[in-house]
């Protein structure tokens, strides 16, 4: 005999959970039962749930959009914008393309930063990467690393659009 597959969509798993709780007659407590029924669904616990299901923050795509249009069809960047917010969202693909876990002198970084970029200016670019935290540096600026951290999701969306040019 086959099974009938019968989908279940709760719009709040509390209720949910409140209404079981009710009907039961020696009920557990109320986040017992919340994380007795997110397992029955799948998951670890209630946390796991919540996590899961939480909505994911979505990327401006007008701010995208002006960070685009200061990279090449090569996916160099082309000019420096003027505006703050684009000159920290921009920096974003100069900072995919630094090797990760990787100490390099001044003069590495900055010929990495020629190679990404259309325009000769890797001293602005290297203070920049600095200012917003996505490079490191010793205070006598002799070496630089790049530090590993999820990019935004408007950092993401840019680092996406400038990759599919590239196709």
């Amino acid at each position: 005999m086959t099974r009938d597959v019968i989908p279940l969509s709760v719009p709040d798993i509390s209720s949910f959970a409140k209404a079981l709780r009710a009907q039961l007659t020696d009920p557990p407590g109320h986040a017992e039962l919340l994380s007795i029924v997110a397992r029955a669904a799948g998951f670890r616990n209630y946390q796991h749930l919540k996590a899961q299901t939480a909505p994911r923050p979505r990327a401006d795509d007008k701010l995208v959009t002006r960070a685009t249009r200061c990279f090449d069809g090569q996916g160099r960047m082309a000019m420096w914008p003027a505006r703050t917010q684009v000159q920290g969202l921009c920096l974003w693909v100069i900072w995919a393309g630094l090797p990760p876990r990787e100490s390099m002198t001044e003069r590495q970084i900055s010929s990495r930063i020629d190679a990404l970029t259309a325009f000769r200016d890797a001293a602005q670019i290297r203070r920049s990467l600095v200012e917003n935290r996505l490079v490191t540096r010793t205070r006598d600026g002799a070496a630089y690393e790049r530090i590993e951290r999820a990019p935004t999701p408007e950092a993401a969306a840019l680092l996406t659009a400038i990759k599919a040019t590239l196709v």
